[in-house]
């Protein structure tokens, strides 16, 4: 590996000693496990004690076979004393990315998301990379660390999710991680992550989203009203956007006290990472990239005008916020 990959992964264990016990903190998705499984493995023998701790209940089902086919052990962080940790290590989100976050100092953040308000000891932001597991897979490489055949499947699945299958914003570097990492995953069992299938429960909401679709320009909107997991919004959001001529798909939800809009588009016209953070990030957190991204909006914190037990009138506010950004693309 060259001398700056030499050079940040020496800058990376600096912030460490051998008496540290340190949590690894993650907003959990494919990227964000992988990514603390490979930061786990350049601390073994480094440091006392590592553990993964998420912010966010897991209950997308990918999420949930990778952790277990790949035996990851991840603490809810809410479960843990996380306080009795020397140090802290946020990968694949950044210190205002979720309110828990904001509670630590973290030693370092690895992370490949638009850099926002970052703070840490040691801070290696890449937003041009397609995933942070590339990113790690380089840190790995510049240890000279093999990685295990379950840690390798995992940087392979996520490189391969974060990207789309390089259909998303990819870089050079995105397919050498993948290239290097193809020779030591088990290929059948990174097939078995993959291959997870939508609960029967999910159905009554794909046939409300059918009924209430709203379009606009090749742009589909629906407002799903409560969700038990925005993972619906994420799933019928995907749907749509197979559906020709659809350019963008907008679908939101409402799921513990918050509006949860997600954005996709095809990656041609307008960034929909820019059409969330300037449409609805001075409401909430929002932000992503040039073809996927989310917003998430305090009830309390969206304008009079939207009055959630009428769902046309959330319909009628995206709409206008994202037609503002968004334009007529």
């Amino acid at each position: 590996m060259n001398n700056l990959a030499s050079d940040r992964l020496r800058k990376f264990y600096g912030r460490f000693s051998n008496d540290d016990r340190v949590l690894i903190l993650i907003n959990a998705d494919p990227d964000a496990i992988a990514s603390a499984m490979a930061v786990k493995r350049l601390l073994w023998r480094k440091v006392a004690s590592a553990c993964i701790a998420c912010v966010n209940r897991i209950k997308r089902f990918d999420n949930l076979a990778m952790i277990k086919l790949l035996g990851v052990k991840v603490n809810y962080i809410s479960e843990i004393d996380p306080f009795r940790f020397t140090k802290y290590v946020i990968v694949d989100s950044q210190p205002d990315h979720h309110d828990c976050f904001g509670l630590f100092r973290p030693s370092v953040v690895i992370d490949h998301h638009p850099e926002t308000c970052v703070f840490g000891d040691f801070v290696d932001i890449r937003p041009t990379y397609g995933a942070t597991a590339t990113i790690l897979t380089e840190y790995l490489r510049a240890a000279a660390i093999k990685p295990s055949e379950k840690l390798a499947t995992g940087l392979f699945y996520a490189i391969k999710t974060d990207t789309g299958n390089f259909g998303r914003q990819t870089l050079m570097k995105d397919i050498e991680a993948f290239q290097y990492l193809f020779r030591f995953a088990n290929h059948q069992l990174e097939r078995r992550i993959g291959q997870t299938d939508l609960p029967i429960d999910f159905l009554p909401y794909f046939e409300k989203a059918l009924k209430e679709k709203v379009i606009r320009r090749h742009k589909v909107y629906v407002h799903l009203g409560d969700v038990p997991n925005p993972d619906v919004c994420v799933q019928i959001a995907d749907f749509f956007m197979r559906l020709n001529p659809m350019t963008w798909s907008i679908v939101s939800g409402l799921f513990d006290g918050k509006l949860i809009i997600i954005f996709r588009n095809d990656g041609i016209r307008r960034s929909a990472g820019n059409v969330a953070s300037g449409g609805f990030g001075a409401y909430g957190s929002a932000g992503g990239h040039k073809s996927m991204a989310r917003a998430e909006i305090p009830v309390d914190s969206l304008p009079d005008c939207v009055k959630l037990t009428r769902k046309s009138d959330v319909i009628k506010w995206i709409i206008k916020r994202v037609t503002a950004r968004a334009g007529k693309s």
